[in-house]
């Protein structure tokens, strides 16, 4: 029976299955490779979208912080220019008030009463001045109490004798009345005004 030597041809299959081998392996590195290389550019991508993104927001946010300020400025400037036209309202109100009052001051002064300061805090009035006698001071204050414009007439001091000079020293105070049809009429006007502003 004649012998065959299968040695060379196990070797050269031998090394077609190691070349083989080696060829998977260098074709499942260089996939892994670029794999990893798609990753990396997807990934890198994804990041500078983001960053563009937030970059824009940080821009649109920044401009939201100025425009906040501006209306929040014009909110203090709208508030004093409110807060102005109510003292102005409240200026104008009170002009006849005062002129009455003065008209009011005259006709109440009886003969023989002299008044040396008159001071007006809110609704409440002093006087200061020198009587003949303390029943002007009497006089003065039931015409007080009898006027359009003042009430409550309410004797402080009064100083009679040597010390206080000829006649009586007085400090007498007295409240304005508040004038029914201007109480009623004004505050309305001064809404409207004001409910307009603020509009």
């Amino acid at each position: 029976m004649p012998s065959i030597n299968l040695l060379p041809w196990r070797q050269a299959l031998r090394q077609r299955r190691r070349k083989e081998f080696l060829i998977g392996i260098g074709a499942a590195a260089g996939l892994a490779a670029l794999v990893t290389l798609l990753t990396h550019l997807a990934v890198s991508s994804m990041i500078d979208s983001q960053n563009r993104r937030n970059e824009l927001l940080k821009t649109e946010i920044a401009e939201l912080d100025k425009a906040i300020e501006q209306i929040l400025a014009l909110e203090e400037q709208k508030a004093r220019m409110i807060s102005r036209m109510e003292v102005i309202d409240t200026l104008q109100a009170s002009r006849p008030e005062v002129v009455k009052l003065f008209d009011q001051i005259v006709s109440t002064l009886p003969e023989g009463v002299y008044l040396t300061s008159v001071k007006q805090s809110a609704k409440k009035i002093e006087f200061n001045g020198v009587a003949q006698s303390s029943t002007r001071v009497s006089a003065f204050m039931r015409n007080i109490d009898s006027s359009e414009s003042l009430t409550s007439p309410e004797l402080k001091v009064i100083q009679t004798g040597t010390n206080a000079g000829p006649g009586a020293q007085f400090t007498l105070f007295a409240s304005q009345r508040a004038a029914a049809g201007e109480a009623e009429a004004t505050p309305e006007k001064r809404s409207t005004r004001v409910s307009e502003a603020r509009k």
